[in-house]
């Protein structure tokens, strides 16, 4: 089975990691003004940390990174003394669900942006050609967007109907052409009965789907519930899982066949933990009056809950230990339960340091960001600047300083003083 992509497989590379880095840190080129921030603790987003680091940001690129003394600071630029604080790419959510309507759409995108998302993927739930018109935009202050356009799944009255309803083999090909000629950046499927509710996909409609998408160059991730699914899934060639296995511990026939199919992407996605949480980190955009009244909620007793959670949890940390590409998303749209995902996930078992690569350089490989998602020569200049270290503690992710996007440090007091305005 193939290891996260972008982990560290062996000791060595983490020596090697300053050469490789200096390289990479040739002198930018002068002909244009240059930011510098220094000082800083770099996580690069590929496993690599860079103490006292050094990061060069020029027309909206990072033009050289490294350690202090390893990179050539260009004459004229301006320097950002980042001492005592941390930098990590800024996170990747494959799995939100957008809003439908544009200037909610805009804004759902700018929200994610204040709590350090720089790229999210909606997956399914997009009706006409809002969203997938949105992916070629470069909205300022907002993380930007990729699409599955509609999703597939069988009849669901009752529930949203913007995805495709198919009942045959032929109904869920067409659907698959027209998401190609669409050109969406990756197809959902739904293969769930909705606890009882509803037929689901069966292999005899998914397993055609598949056909078709692999002929058409295009990729399926699958929402399920339960091991037998993911099982008819893997032998039918899904590419990815949009959640976790919900309904059981996996076992050792589940394994082999993830091994066996290679590269299959796990979109984690955990359910509330059930455990009561301070949430006073959210009051630069939540009002206080909810932040309360989701902490009450919190202080409930929900052993359901817990035993759901536990249930992928357990699945999680196994199929990280045994080296599962582990991808991140949050489902939904709000904006910042990207750093409750972090959290669980390393409740879950995944070490800080991990779960930050899954969130950032593993998250832009699976959807095909290669200009973001890792502190990297050439990338987009898309980073957080945060108060303390999440490899000691992830939910120093929240302590947010500044997040910048293409090289533009957001305006995150205007955007809460905007929300707050609105309120009253």
């Amino acid at each position: 089975m193939r290891r996260d992509p972008l982990r560290p497989r062996v000791p060595f590379l983490a020596a090697l990691l300053p050469l490789l880095l200096v390289v990479a840190c040739a002198p930018a080129d002068e002909g244009s003004p240059a930011t510098v921030y220094e000082g800083a603790r770099l996580i690069t987003g590929d496993g690599g940390v860079v103490e006292d680091g050094v990061l060069v940001v020029r027309e909206g690129r990072i033009a050289a990174v490294g350690a202090s003394g390893d990179v050539e600071v260009p004459r004229g630029a301006t320097r950002v003394d980042l001492s005592g604080k941390t930098v990590m790419p800024t996170l990747v959510n494959a799995h939100v669900h957008v809003a439908t309507q544009r200037e909610d759409l805009v804004e759902m995108l700018r929200h994610m942006a204040y709590y350090g998302v720089g790229a999210a993927v909606s997956l399914g739930s997009d009706p006409g050609e809002l969203a997938l018109q949105a992916r070629s935009e470069v909205i300022p202050g907002a993380a930007r967007l990729q699409s599955a356009g509609r999703g597939i799944t069988r009849p669901e009255p009752g529930r949203g109907e913007v995805p495709y309803w198919i009942n045959t083999p032929e109904e869920g090909r067409q659907a698959i052409r027209e998401l190609a000629e669409r050109q969406v950046d990756i197809v959902k499927i739904w293969v769930d009965d909705r606890n009882g509710q509803y037929e689901k996909l069966t292999p005899e409609l998914y397993g055609p789907i598949l056909e078709e998408a692999r002929a058409q160059g295009l990729r399926v991730t699958a929402h399920i519930f339960t091991l037998e699914d993911a099982k008819g899934l893997l032998q039918a060639g899904i590419d990815a899982f949009a959640h976790g296995i919900r309904d059981q511990d996996i076992d050792d026939e589940l394994m082999a066949l993830w091994k066996e199919a290679g590269d299959v992407v796990l979109v984690p996605n955990l359910p509330d933990r059930a455990v009561p949480t301070d949430l006073d980190w959210l009051s630069g955009t939540v009002p206080e009056a909810q932040i309360r009244l989701m902490e009450e909620q919190m202080t409930l007793e929900r052993p359901q809950a817990r035993e759901s959670f536990g249930i992928q949890a357990r699945n999680l940390a196994r199929l990280h230990a045994e080296g599962a590409w582990i991808s991140f998303g949050t489902d939904g749209g709000v904006p910042w339960t990207a750093h409750v995902e972090l959290e669980d996930m390393v409740a879950a078992g995944m070490p800080p340091g991990d779960v930050i690569v899954a969130a950032t350089g593993n998250s832009a490989r699976f959807m095909g960001l290669d200009d973001t998602g890792v502190l990297e020569a050439g990338r987009s200049a898309d980073f957080i600047v945060l108060d303390a270290n999440p490899l000691d503690d992830i939910t120093n992710t929240r302590r947010i300083a500044d997040v910048v996007l293409r090289g533009e440090v957001l305006d995150r007091e205007g955007f809460s003083a905007r929300l707050a305005a609105a309120r009253n």
